[in-house]
């Protein structure tokens, strides 16, 4: 144990309980214009003196009505840098074309590796992604009496799914309830409810519209139950599972790309064989460490791209989980492909619309129709070229050195 309990007198004392009265009450709130914010920062350097030193970083003086509905007791935006990796060919069922791929990541190195691996993909002629399933799920949990109540309640609510598929469709003119699955243990039910949600990554949107199903079933079942809740924590929602591979939550794309060897040797300094080495050493690597899937570092891809884009980036959790595959062909080419079955993403509502995260959407030049789709499409070879990079670096062993030189404030 780190800390010595002997040590400290009072080390009891220090953690007990204070009850004393903490700052005053904050003014809190949804509003964002400069008055309300202004007041925030008196409140806060009234409290805190020290704190007048940190307002210039974290507020010019601007209004951020914008901004209200994205945030609550605002004081100000804090600057990411972004960087621009790419152009990446795409031959996608949604994407098709050449593109930008903005990152907002204090991390140095990281756009680098996936401009290296975006450019490597497009000299091969782009990588080709296909779109397989979709599919937001909520998950509302029921507690019933005895299971005999819980079969007889399975048993209704599977027989009248039209009917909560209307009532899903009238709390939007995007969500539309798709199926429903159900998990049992005990006399606890699982309504596992799958949703498309158009062009919005459609969080909120299938919470509404569960609350509506969860609603209509308490008022027509023959069969109440004891308690129960909106979410119960069976959809996955904000971290890996392992039923990422047998459903979907989100978008499942899946990406290849055919690498020529005399490219891999011209962009990545080293040969099909060894990164292929590589990724075998490592994917057993995973394994030993029991993670779920075999991937190198798709939450960089997905963090940078999710701030820059106005995606929630919390659905990093449960969206970097994937498989990644390296195989060497018998014309001495490097074949690579991913798989990710959980990519939460939207191009409307949430944070898509504020200045700057819209600003980096209209640079991608998305197609018009099935945006999300085509963004999902392009999250994916994103990832696929920074698998290829970070691999590449490793068997080449310039992986360090580059960080190295990158990195120089180090």
């Amino acid at each position: 144990m780190i800390t010595d309990v002997n040590k400290n007198d009072d080390f009891f004392n220090d953690l007990s309980p204070d009850h004393t009265s903490p700052y005053d009450r904050f003014p809190n709130g949804s509003n964002c214009t400069v008055a309300a914010i202004n007041k925030r920062w008196q409140h806060l350097t009234k409290v805190d003196t020290k704190i007048t030193a940190h307002v210039s970083s974290l507020y010019a003086g601007e209004d951020l009505s914008e901004y209200a509905s994205n945030i609550e007791n605002c004081i100000g935006t804090v600057k990411v840098p972004v960087g621009i990796a790419g152009p990446i060919r795409v031959r996608g069922t949604y994407a098709q074309g050449d593109f930008l791929l903005p990152m907002a990541t204090t991390e140095a190195a990281l756009v680098a590796s996936y401009h290296r691996g975006s450019v490597l993909i497009s000299k091969a002629g782009g990588c080709s992604a296909i779109l397989i399933s979709e599919g937001v799920t909520r998950s509302p949990g029921f507690a019933f009496n005895t299971i005999a109540n819980l079969a007889t309640f399975s048993h209704w609510v599977l027989l009248n799914k039209n009917k909560l598929s209307e009532t899903a469709k009238q709390t939007s003119n995007y969500c539309r309830l798709i199926d429903i699955r159900i998990a049992t243990e005990g006399n606890h039910l699982y309504l596992l409810c799958d949703y498309t949600t158009g062009d919005a990554a459609g969080q909120n949107m299938v919470t509404i519209a569960t609350q509506a199903i969860c609603e209509y079933i308490i008022a027509n079942s023959p069969v109440q139950p004891e308690y129960w809740f909106v979410e119960a924590n069976c959809s996955g929602d904000k971290k890996s599972s392992a039923q990422s591979y047998t459903s979907v939550r989100g978008k499942k794309v899946s990406v290849e790309v055919k690498i020529p060897e005399k490219l891999v040797k011209r962009f990545l300094h080293t040969t099909p064989q060894r990164m292929v080495d590589c990724w075998r050493m490592s994917a057993l690597g995973g394994v030993m460490s029991g993670t779920m899937g075999v991937q190198g570092h798709y939450a960089n891809s997905l963090a940078a791209m999710f701030i820059a884009c106005g995606q929630d980036a919390a659905c990093v959790a449960e969206a970097a989980v994937g498989i990644t595959r390296f195989e060497r062909r018998d014309d001495g080419a490097l074949y690579c492909a991913v798989t990710l079955p959980n990519l939460i993403v939207g191009t409307v509502g949430g944070g898509t619309k504020l200045p700057s995260q819209k600003s980096c959407l209209e640079m991608m030049n998305l197609p018009k129709e099935n945006q999300a789709r085509a963004f999902s499409e392009i999250c994916a070879a994103a990832a696929l070229a920074g698998e290829i990079s970070i691999i590449g670096s490793l068997a080449a062993g310039d992986f360090t050195s580059a960080h190295k030189s990158l990195a120089r404030d180090r």
